[in-house]
């Protein structure tokens, strides 16, 4: 997995890469939310502000809205996950990924919590 990684508190993760934020779910929400059968993806050139909802995940279980765990504008979707949601349950830090954004402010992501926060936070919510 990627060292430089962060998350949000609604399970969101960044990897910024070339100046790009590249976002997904983690591994505990796929696993919480169960099989997924459909994404909503952002459209490209929308902007959005950090937390604001961008995306929406169906799955069995649920629909839950994913949040833009940085304020900037969407550059990129895996538009791949149209046709292959199951790829979030598969691979929720590679094939998964949701969006690229080119980030507005980039100490957004220095405030976001490191795999080992996320890890003590994903802990006590079990």
């Amino acid at each position: 997995m990627i060292e430089e990684i962060r998350f949000s508190k609604e399970h969101e993760w960044v990897v910024i890469e070339e100046g790009l934020a590249r976002i997904g779910i983690s591994d505990f929400a796929q696993k919480q939310l169960g099989d997924i059968v459909s994404v909503e993806l952002p459209k490209i050139g929308s902007k959005f502000k950090q937390m604001q909802p961008m995306a929406i995940i169906d799955s069995i279980k649920a629909s839950s809205d994913i949040y833009c765990p940085l304020s900037g504008e969407v550059v990129e979707i895996n538009e791949g996950l149209l046709e292959h949601p199951e790829w979030i349950n598969q691979s929720p830090y590679e094939l998964g990924w949701i969006a690229k954004i080119n980030p507005s402010d980039i100490k957004e992501f220095g405030s976001m919590m490191t795999k080992e926060q996320y890890e003590n936070f994903v802990g006590k919510i079990k």
